[in-house]
């Protein structure tokens, strides 16, 4: 865990695989649309899923394709991968939709987050979360979640007018926080949305990584939340049956 930073004023989040375990539940998603396509891979599904949602998704992000084109090329991508060489609009839809409603019946927030963003609100710090996701999907993912309660703002990419890595979206975020990005750190998942998107902006990033993967030396580098509170100079809760 090096570069421990100076303790800042307000504290962002990343929402996927950061607070709630994403992953998961978009393995679940693809599991049920694998079944309708037919699909008998999983590990050929995974990696081209994972890489086709980056392609479409970040050119949602751009502007150049719409919510629905980016979904419908995702799973034209797995249908052909499957063997379906024709498959319409619509019946890319009703995919997208099992997909989606599976995803969201499988969201679980991560263990140490109710109890972290619970001991850094008590301790004074203003708290947001700062994500890629459309709006009107993380609100109700926030309140399903029971995750709310706890942030000032949550600022999401279609209504802030940038995505991560674009320093607008994090300065959004310390606009709407009133603190200078100086005065924040910004924590995620993934080094080049999170982590270079925040350096950009001037807030300080600390990488979540709850795998313990390499490359990620010379960042400052957490396995849990419980970490997060310990550079922040907090105590976190009491454990259950002590006083």
């Amino acid at each position: 865990m090096p570069n421990n930073p100076a303790t800042p004023t307000a504290i962002c989040f990343d929402l996927d695989d950061t607070l709630i375990d994403d992953a998961g539940a978009s393995s679940a998603g693809l599991r049920a649309v694998m079944e309708r396509l037919g699909h008998p891979d999983f590990g050929a599904a995974r990696s081209l899923w994972d890489v086709q949602t980056e392609i479409s998704f970040s050119a949602y992000l751009r502007g150049e394709l719409s919510l629905d084109q980016q979904r419908r090329e995702r799973i034209r991508a797995l249908a052909v991968q499957a063997g379906h060489s024709e498959i319409s609009d619509h019946h890319c839809d009703e995919l997208y939709r099992l997909y989606l409603e599976t995803h969201q019946s499988s969201w679980q927030v991560f263990a140490d987050a109710h109890p972290a963003l619970q001991a850094l609100g008590s301790a004074g710090f203003r708290l947001a979360v700062v994500t890629n996701g459309p709006e009107q999907m993380q609100h109700p993912k926030l309140q399903s979640m029971e995750l709310a309660g706890y942030f000032h703002t949550v600022v999401c990419a279609d209504t802030a007018g940038a995505g991560k890595p674009e320093p607008r979206i994090f300065e959004a975020a310390a606009q709407r926080l009133g603190v200078d990005p100086a005065d924040c750190w910004h924590v995620g998942d993934q080094i080049q949305a999170d982590a270079v998107g925040a350096v950009a902006s001037g807030m300080r990033p600390v990488v979540i990584d709850r795998h313990r993967r390499p490359g990620n030396e010379g960042l400052t580098t957490i396995g849990s939340l419980d970490e997060l509170l310990t550079m922040a100079g907090v105590s976190g809760p009491a454990p259950v049956g002590t006083l």
